[in-house]
C-alpha cells in the first residue's frame, strides 16, 4: 500500500511541483492549503482566496484531494502577535521561522500525523539526509539562492524524520517552473511571493502602526547628537535601514540603533562608521535541531536569508552562544537570525540579541 503523505500547498509554484513530484513516486496524496491569514488591510485585500483557487486548480490536474485547514487563530497568537510585540520591544523579527516551528511543523504536521498520515511534505527549498549514526540532517538544498534552511533551525529533528521537501534537489527555480509547465501544472509563472504574506504590498510601516501606537520622537546623529529630524515612532526602524527616514535633502543616512524605550532612532551618514560593524554576536533564545550544542569551533554563519555564509567561530557558555568573526561585518538587527552550519548540515541557530551599546556624544565606543 502507498505511503500517505500529507502536503502543504500554498498555491505557489513549489509546492505545485512538490505534488505533482509525490504522485510520479506513487505516494497517496493529500494536499493541504493552511488558511493562515484572511484579513484585509486598509489599501490591500488578503489573497488568500486567489491562493487557494490556484492551490485547487493544481489538485484538480494532479487528480489529488485537497482540503482548507483554518490555522488562523494559531497563526495570529504564534506569528503575528510575536511579530508586532518584538518591534514593539526595539528587535527585527523574523515571521517565517516562527511559523515554520509553531504552524508548518507544529499545528499542521501535528494534525496531519494525527490523522494517520505517514509522512508530511513541503515546497520548501531543504534537504533531509540520514548521518553516520542513523540520525536525521538537515542539509542545505542544491539550489542554494532559494535555500530556506534558513528558516527552519528552530524545528527539531524528530519532525524532520517524516518530512520530505520534493524540491529540495533541484538546483534552479527556473528548473522548477520548467517543470510544472512540463506537467501542464499552469502555475508556472506565478510570482514569487515576496515580504511578509500577512503584510502584503501596504507595507510593513502600516501594518505596525494600524497595530501599535503612533509615537512622535527624535532621529538624533549617532555621532554628534544632533536632532536631524522626527519619526512616528523607534519602533518602526531596524539597524542598517536607510530608506524610510524622511530626513529630507543631504547625504544618506543608515540606522545605527534604535532606543525603543527613549523612542530615539540614531543615525549616521559615514558608510564606514563602525557601529555600523561587529565583529562579534550574542545568541539567544538558541535551538539546535539534533537537541546538543556541537562542539565550540569554526563554523559557517548566515545571518540573512540567502545572505553569505560566512566562517566565525562559535562557542557556548552560560551567557549563551557566541559568534566571533575574523573579520568585521555588517551589524544585523537584534532578533534576526544567526543560522548555524556545518558544512551542508544545518546545525540550528539563535536570535541576535540587542547590544547596549552608547553614542559616541554619549561617552559611547563607535564599535
Amino acid at each position: 500500500m502507498a505511503k500517505r503523505v500529507c502536503l502543504g500547498m500554498s498555491g505557489g509554484v513549489d509546492s505545485a511541483l512538490a505534488a505533482a513530484l509525490l504522485v510520479e513516486q506513487g505516494y497517496d496524496v493529500t494536499g493541504v492549503y493552511m488558511r493562515n491569514w484572511s484579513r484585509d488591510l486598509p489599501g490591500f485585500r488578503c489573497r488568500w482566496a486567489d491562493d487557494l483557487a490556484d492551490a485547487e486548480r493544481v489538485a484538480v490536474t494532479l487528480g489529488i484531494d485537497l482540503e482548507v485547514w483554518d490555522c488562523e487563530r494559531d497563526y495570529k497568537v504564534t506569528v503575528v502577535d510575536y511579530l508586532v510585540d518584538a518591534y514593539a520591544r526595539g528587535y527585527t523579527p523574523n515571521p517565517d521561522v516562527m511559523c515554520n516551528q509553531t504552524i508548518k511543523f507544529g499545528t499542521f504536521a501535528q494534525r496531519a500525523l494525527d490523522l494517520g498520515f505517514d509522512l508530511i511534505a513541503t515546497g520548501h527549498y531543504a534537504r533531509v539526509a540520514t548521518d553516520a549514526t542513523g540520525g536525521v540532517e538537515l542539509r542545505r538544498s542544491a539550489n542554494e539562492h532559494k535555500d530556506q534552511t534558513y528558516f527552519l533551525w528552530r524545528v527539531p529533528a524528530s519532525a524532520f524524520k517524516r518530512t520530505l521537501f520534493p524540491v529540495g534537489h533541484i538546483p534552479t527555480k527556473e528548473r522548477v517552473r520548467a517543470m510544472c509547465a512540463e506537467r501542464g501544472l499552469g502555475i508556472e509563472d506565478k510570482p514569487d511571493s515576496d515580504g511578509i504574506c500577512f503584510v502584503g504590498p501596504v507595507g510593513l510601516r502600516t501594518f505596525l502602526l494600524d497595530a501599535l501606537e503612533r509615537r512622535a520622537g527624535d532621529v538624533v546623529s549617532w555621532e554628534t547628537g544632533e536632532v536631524l529630524g522626527r519619526h512616528d515612532g523607534a519602533f518602526l526602524f531596524t539597524v542598517g535601514q536607510r530608506r524610510g527616514l524622511q530626513l529630507g535633502g543631504g547625504p544618506a543616512r543608515y540606522v545605527v540603533s534604535t532606543d525603543v524605550a527613549r523612542n530615539v532612532v540614531y543615525v549616521t551618514d559615514d558608510r564606514s562608521c563602525e557601529g555600523l560593524f561587529t565583529r562579534k554576536q550574542l545568541l539567544e533564545d538558541v535551538c539546535w535541531i539534533g537537541g546538543e550544542a556541537p562542539a565550540d569551533g569554526t563554523y559557517s554563519v548566515r545571518t540573512r536569508h540567502t545572505g553569505t555564509l560566512r566562517t566565525a567561530r562559535v562557542t557556548t557558555d552560560a551567557a549563551g552562544v557566541h559568534v566571533l568573526y575574523p573579520e568585521p561585518v555588517r551589524t544585523v538587527a537584534p532578533g534576526q537570525s544567526a543560522v548555524i552550519y556545518d558544512g551542508l548540515v544545518c546545525l540550528g541557530g539563535g536570535l541576535i540579541a540587542k547590544e547596549d551599546r552608547r553614542p559616541m556624544w554619549m561617552g559611547g565606543s563607535n564599535g
